[in-house]
């Protein structure tokens, strides 16, 4: 009798067909690790970028892999070294292979309350990003910052952060998603022909972020007028406009912690569009690279 767990992983790099449900021996904490009872499992652009092989060349894996880095779920083993959590705690947190049955995490907090498992598991790795690139475009409050492609789980978070700061945020997506920008708080405005002569009018941009990578690093930098001021972390070409793409994660500790926070006091919701069933994770990854999301995609083992 195999006594083991479902996970998905894929054995080449490819598109989202190379992704396969398999049984495998379930992983065991480490030091300083917990192993958690997945109950979901956030969908991100570096998931499917990982399995297409775009970071070999900087941090190589060995194939075959599993899926994700980010989940939610119920603590039920606990690696030496580690103290202030317990056997059945519902916590948050990044680790490997998280599209699982069960996953190991290296960082980890509790889910604030009234958190579902589906919910807190798209914020992880958007909030740190959202955390880190705010920091490294420099906006302060008072001022206006312009967010490229708003409406995604980056996006979502930007908007709500940026916005708690006191940071006037413009953002541009597609004309479905124009009222759920509006709902987060930001001015907004589609995207397409014209539209960064309708981000003009709306007044100076002091800073920018670019989170869809489409094509909009030229303009960017035309609106904000320095380059040092445009932050992408979806363009591989940014070089070229002496923009800086940011791929280097921060604290996840220091980001889980302040996503906690923020959760608390109703400063910050991320919804989840939709969720999907471990067998359906190519289905979740072809409709993550297409983009026009309203907040994040869940995996549900």
């Amino acid at each position: 009798m195999f006594d083991g767990m479902k996970r998905v992983s894929f054995a080449e790099f490819g598109g989202p067909e190379v992704l396969r449900l398999e049984d495998a021996a379930e992983p065991h904490a480490g030091p300083g690790q917990i192993r958690i009872s997945v109950r979901a499992a956030g969908v991100n652009p570096v998931d499917w970028r990982i399995r297409e092989g775009q970071f070999q060349q900087t941090h190589p894996i060995e194939l075959p892999a599993g899926v994700g880095l980010d989940a939610a779920g119920v603590v039920d083993e606990i690696g030496a070294g580690v103290t202030g959590i317990e056997p059945g705690a519902r916590v948050f947190g990044e680790g490997s292979g998280t599209y699982a049955e069960f996953a190991v995490l290296s960082d980890w907090a509790r889910i604030p309350e009234g958190l579902s498992f589906a919910e807190a598991a798209g914020y992880p790795s958007v909030v740190e990003t959202a955390l880190r690139i705010l920091g490294e475009v420099g906006v302060r409050p008072g001022q206006t910052l312009l967010v490229s492609g708003a409406s995604g789980g980056v996006g979502s978070a930007v908007l709500q952060i940026a916005g708690d700061r006191g940071i006037t945020v413009i953002g541009t997506a597609g004309a479905a998603n124009q009222e759920y920008l509006r709902e987060l708080g930001a001015v907004a405005t589609t995207y397409g022909a014209g539209w960064a002569d309708r981000v003009r009018e709306f007044g100076p941009v002091d800073a920018a972020l670019d989170l869809a990578g489409s094509g909009v690093l030229g303009e960017l930098v035309a609106l904000t007028g320095d380059p040092r001021k445009v932050i992408t972390i979806a363009d591989l070409g940014a070089p070229e406009f002496g923009v800086r793409f940011s791929g280097v994660a921060g604290s996840m500790p220091d980001a889980l912690g302040e996503a906690a926070t923020l959760i608390e006091r109703g400063a910050l919701r991320i919804p989840v569009e939709r969720t999907y069933a471990l067998a359906e994770a190519a289905a979740a990854h072809r409709d993550s690279q297409s983009g026009h999301s309203r907040g994040r995609r869940v995996v549900l083992p």
